[in-house]
């Protein structure tokens, strides 16, 4: 019977291996080796956001069958080399109705700005400005464009910037879930949700004040591309909601009408046989911009949550971590590399493991002892262990509306012992060794010694944090703890703190390292990638568990999978987790 299973099992495996994989690889090969269409004489190119996109492009070469494959730092790419690609004659928007990430906007803004600078106009089309999360970001994105189009059915909802929290404090103690936690300190907002029914006072004081700051920057950002005042904008607009037509009278749009009207009216300004391109497939013809000349910049991608140990290809999809031995290795690659002459380091993240963290930062500081400059991009998030690694760069750039700081840990575990027992379900643990070791059962609460040695813990970590920070920042030790205790600031705020150096995205963060670097204002340079994409075999090996050599062996020799010693390799498939350490360094997560 066990090997009847067994059977089954690798009959399965083969199928999935001729039936999944090998149609994608010989799709991958036969499209590298297409070449590749040339971009029609007069081009539109149309940027879908309704999906929404990522930060950074993955390393896993399945990743786009996860979800739509866009992400920011390519279509900031993009839009640089349509600047000057003359196919290229407009670019055309097209809006998601609710809210979008703040930081994503304010970079999305700039690139539009930078385009329409080279003589080529931007349109927007909307289907409506939905009431939801940061809508006043998506109209800034908009309000940057030449032209703004809603559609004649549509509403423009957005009067303002809303979020909600869940609290599970009320629903724990009615069903005896304990939430036995520490957090230093009392801006740590994360805790909250599980031992609360409302916001505390610190926890209100810390989300108003970011979210008044992502209100008035995409505010001030949307009056000046519109023309008028912060004031005069904010008044209308909170006076709201319109009709497309009332938006149209009020001058907060350009036009009335259906998207394919905007598209005629973009294909008429590219000029005659103008065709529309979708963007991915235009990055896909361009691929990235590599540069020339003898000196590179490094940049180095890191987005998600941050563990230790190393990233698998995983799935044909999936989130982002950033794993600490892959990224402080591509951080040490790029020392290595003698063409490198800076480092700029791309940071989305809301932080993770400590010990991942410091891992990291340790890259950054042996970057530094090089001689190579280090420059953090921040993106949507650099919060809390995202802090921690950018904290001893040599120079650190945010967007206005990036969440960063949270200086600060949090840390603890779930009693259940109680809940389950309502149910007729008794836990009881059993242990060997010194008073800690069951320290984190979930059968019982710490007892008062576990709790000492736990906020110990903490404290220490803590201090860590605000050492790194202070070393870093060349700030004193106390004025940290005061800006600290685990608050969050946007980027706006975080400035005139100390926090970081500039406002800006990653086009600010290469010219930056370009100087520091003293690479001359007159000579190119090149962009190296790290880590670098692994390929389809690569990605392959990974979630199979085996080398690439024996990948390509087992897709060629599918049947082998028959054989019950070949199992092994469909037992290794590693999905992405954050290891349980204790002690998280993670900002709490708004949802846009």
């Amino acid at each position: 019977m066990k090997q009847f299973f067994l059977t089954v099992l690798g009959v399965f495996t083969g199928l999935i291996l001729f039936v999944v994989v090998i149609p994608v690889v010989l799709l991958t090969v036969a499209v590298a080796s297409t070449a590749k269409p040339t971009t029609p004489a007069n081009t539109v190119l149309e940027l879908d956001l309704r999906d929404g996109i990522s930060d950074q492009p993955s390393t896993n070469p399945f990743a786009a069958f996860g979800g739509s494959g866009l992400a920011l730092t390519q279509v900031v790419d993009g839009l640089h080399q349509a600047q000057g690609d003359a196919s290229v004659k407009a670019v055309l928007i097209r809006l998601p109705e609710g809210g979008m990430t703040p930081a994503v906007a304010d970079e999305l803004r700039q690139a539009v700005h930078r385009f329409r600078a080279s003589g080529k106009p931007v349109f927007a089309h909307s289907q409506g400005f939905a009431p939801t999360g940061a809508v006043m970001s998506t109209y800034m994105v908009g309000a940057s464009a030449s032209e703004l189009w809603m559609q004649n059915t549509a509403g423009f909802q957005a009067t303002g910037f809303s979020a909600d929290s869940l609290f599970l404090g009320r629903a724990f103690q009615k069903y005896g879930v304990k939430a036995d936690f520490e957090q230093r300190y009392e801006y740590k907002n994360a805790v909250n949700e599980y031992t609360q029914s409302d916001y505390t006072g610190p926890h209100r004081e810390a989300m108003t004040a970011w979210m008044s700051s992502i209100y008035d920057s995409a505010l001030g950002q949307a009056a000046r591309d519109r023309k008028t005042t912060a004031p005069a904008l904010r008044s209308l607009i909170e006076a709201g909601p319109y009709t497309a037509e009332q938006a149209l009278a009020n001058r907060l749009i350009d036009k009335v009408g259906q998207v394919e009207e905007a598209e005629t009216a973009a294909k008429s300004r590219a000029g005659k046989g103008a065709e529309i391109v979708e963007f991915g497939e235009y990055l896909s013809q361009k691929g990235e911009r590599t540069g020339s000349g003898r000196s590179a910049i490094a940049i180095v991608g890191g987005e998600g949550a941050i563990v230790t140990g190393r990233g698998g290809a995983g799935s044909f999809g999936g989130g982002s971590s950033i794993h600490s031995d892959d990224t402080a290795e591509a951080i040490y690659d790029a020392i290595e590399d003698r063409d490198v002459k800076a480092i700029v380091f791309r940071v989305s993240s809301p932080g993770g493991s400590p010990e991942a963290s410091e891992q990291i930062l340790a890259a950054v500081r042996a970057a530094r002892a090089a001689g190579k400059p280090v420059v953090v991009s921040m993106g949507a998030y650099a919060a809390s262990g995202g802090y921690w690694v950018s904290s001893q760069a040599d120079w650190i750039v945010a967007q206005p509306t990036t969440l960063t700081g949270s200086i600060g840990v949090f840390g603890g575990k779930f009693v259940l012992a109680d809940a389950l027992g309502r149910f007729g379900v008794d836990m009881r643990g059993l242990t060997v060794g010194g008073e800690y070791a069951d320290a984190f059962s979930p059968s019982q609460s710490f007892t008062p010694a576990q709790r000492a040695a736990f906020a110990g813990s903490m404290d220490r970590i803590y201090d860590d944090f605000i050492g790194r920070v202070a070393t870093g920042r060349k700030l004193p030790v106390e004025r940290v703890r005061e800006i600290a205790r685990g608050r969050v600031w946007t980027g706006a705020q975080a400035l005139p703190l100390g926090l970081v150096d500039q406002l800006g995205g990653l086009t600010e963060a290469v010219a930056k390292a370009r100087e520091l670097a003293r690479i001359p204002a007159d000579q190119s340079v090149r962009f190296k990638r790290f880590p670098k994409e692994k390929s389809p075999w690569e990605a392959i090996s990974e979630m199979f568990g085996v080398q690439t050599e024996a990948a390509r062996t087992l897709i060629m020799l599918g049947g082998v999978m028959a054989d019950p010693q070949a199992q092994a390799v469909m037992q290794r498939v590693n999905g992405e987790r954050m290891r349980s350490q204790g002690a998280v360094v993670l900002a709490d997560q708004p949802m846009f």
